[in-house]
């Protein structure tokens, strides 16, 4: 199974080098030098990675100069993992984990999550409630089960979480 672990942005400096905007929640471990990442068809073996003014900065063995790593901008970054792995958190969970699952709330399936978006204050995950799409934050006072087993995923409702025009007061 390919996970998306990256998305190459501009070059940097005249030397092949690359920034890379990561996709994965263990970037030290996905880009460590001697990894290996699929992109567009071939493979990249990373040389070095490092932390620059905020970025993480990538060279990869067959990207020699600026021209080769200015081909790349925009090129998605996947790797190749075991369905099985799981991260080593007990909380945590890989999107791929969480896609599919079905929606429960108040002892009742209402739909599945769809989509994980990785935001900047908390992840949310996107619902299809019977063909209505909607966002809920992945927060314990929201989403305070997960049940893989079972297939499961509990959602407390708050007037206008599921349903907008059941809010309170809009804003």
């Amino acid at each position: 199974m390919r996970v998306v672990v990256g998305r190459i942005g501009r070059a940097h400096g005249i030397r092949g080098d690359v920034t890379v905007d990561p996709r994965t929640d263990e970037p030290d471990r996905r880009f460590a030098p001697g990894s290996s990442v699929l992109c567009r068809g071939g493979e990249l073996t990373i040389t070095a990675s490092r932390e620059h003014s905020g970025r993480l900065l990538v060279t990869f063995a067959e990207v020699p100069d600026r021209t080769a790593a200015e081909g790349l901008h925009g090129a998605i970054l996947e790797v190749e993992v075991d369905p099985d792995e799981i991260p080593e958190d007990e909380d945590a969970y890989y999107d791929r984990q969480l896609l599919g699952l079905s929606v429960v709330v108040a002892g009742e399936t209402i739909g599945t999550v769809v989509e994980v978006l990785h935001l900047p204050a908390h992840d949310t995950l996107v619902l299809d409630l019977d063909g209505r799409t909607v966002q809920v934050p992945f927060v314990e006072a929201l989403v305070p089960e997960v049940d893989l087993e079972a297939g499961t995923v509990t959602v407390e409702d708050r007037p206008g979480l599921l349903n907008p025009e059941e809010a309170d007061e809009v804003r």
